[in-house]
C-alpha cells in the first residue's frame, strides 16, 4: 500500500485517521508538496489527473482517489472496526455529515482555490482568509444544528466512531489553520475534543507529519 500525502492536506488527514483506526500502515508514504506545486508535475498527474491528494495505491490496480471514496474502500476491505452504521438511515446521516465537510466546505478553501483567488482575482491575503473563514463558519453552523439531533451521542452518531467523526476532526484542524473560533459550536467542540484524545486521531494530525512546522 502506497499513500500520496502532504502534512497540511486535510483530506489526507482523513485517510490517515482511517488507516490508523484499521491498524493499517502504508509501506510507502510519498510526499506531494502542495505549496511548491508538486501536484501539478507530470509524475503525479499520472497518478491523479485532478492533481489533488490523497491518492492510495494498493496492489497492481490504479490509484484510488478522493478521501471519502478511499475511506469507504478501506472500510469494505478491512471491515473492523466499521466506520458506517448498519442501518440505512444511520449510514445516510453519517455520510451526510461527512459530505458537508468533504464535499461542501473543504473544496472551497483548498490550495488551488486560494491560488485562483490570489492570482486570477487578485484578492489580497486578508480577503482570502476572510473567504476561508466564511466557508468554515457556514459548515460549522450547519454541523452544529445536525449534531443537536438525538442520534448524536458521545460522537457524531451514537457512541461509536464513524466516518462523520473522521471528517469532523479534519474540520477542526482546518478551523485552527484559518483562525476560526469554534467556541460558538458546543456540540462540535465537545466531540472534536473527545476525538483529540484518541491515538488514531492524534498520530494522524497534520502537525505530527513529516515536513510540518512545530506550530502554526
Amino acid at each position: 500500500m502506497k499513500l500520496f500525502s502532504f502534512w497540511r492536506s486535510l483530506a489526507t488527514y482523513r485517510v490517515r485517521i482511517a488507516l490508523n483506526l484499521k491498524g493499517l500502515v502504508p509501506e510507502e508514504v510519498i510526499q506531494v508538496n502542495l505549496i511548491k506545486g508538486e501536484q501539478r508535475e507530470a509524475a503525479y498527474r499520472a497518478v491523479n489527473p485532478m492533481m489533488a491528494i490523497p491518492a492510495l495505491v494498493e496492489g497492481t490496480g490504479p490509484a484510488l482517489f478522493e478521501s471519502l471514496a478511499i475511506i469507504e474502500y478501506l472500510d469494505e476491505t478491512h471491515p473492523n472496526p466499521p466506520l458506517l452504521p448498519r442501518d440505512p438511515r444511520g449510514r445516510a446521516r453519517v455520510r451526510g455529515i461527512a459530505q458537508i465537510i468533504a464535499c461542501d466546505s473543504h473544496p472551497l478553501i483548498v490550495p488551488r482555490v486560494r491560488e485562483y483567488l490570489e492570482h486570477e482575482l487578485k484578492l489580497d491575503e486578508a480577503t482570502r482568509t476572510k473567504w476561508c473563514q466564511h466557508w468554515h463558519t457556514a459548515a460549522l453552523t450547519a454541523l452544529e444544528t445536525h449534531l443537536k439531533d438525538p442520534a448524536t451521542g458521545r460522537y457524531s452518531h451514537g457512541d461509536t466512531i464513524t466516518l462523520a467523526d473522521i471528517c469532523l476532526a479534519s474540520q477542526a484542524a482546518g478551523a485552527k489553520f484559518f483562525n476560526v473560533d469554534t467556541a460558538p459550536f458546543p456540540n462540535f467542540s465537545r466531540i472534536t475534543n473527545a476525538l483529540a484524545t484518541i491515538d488514531a486521531f492524534t498520530r494522524a494530525h497534520p502537525l505530527k507529519q513529516p515536513g510540518a512546522p512545530a506550530a502554526l
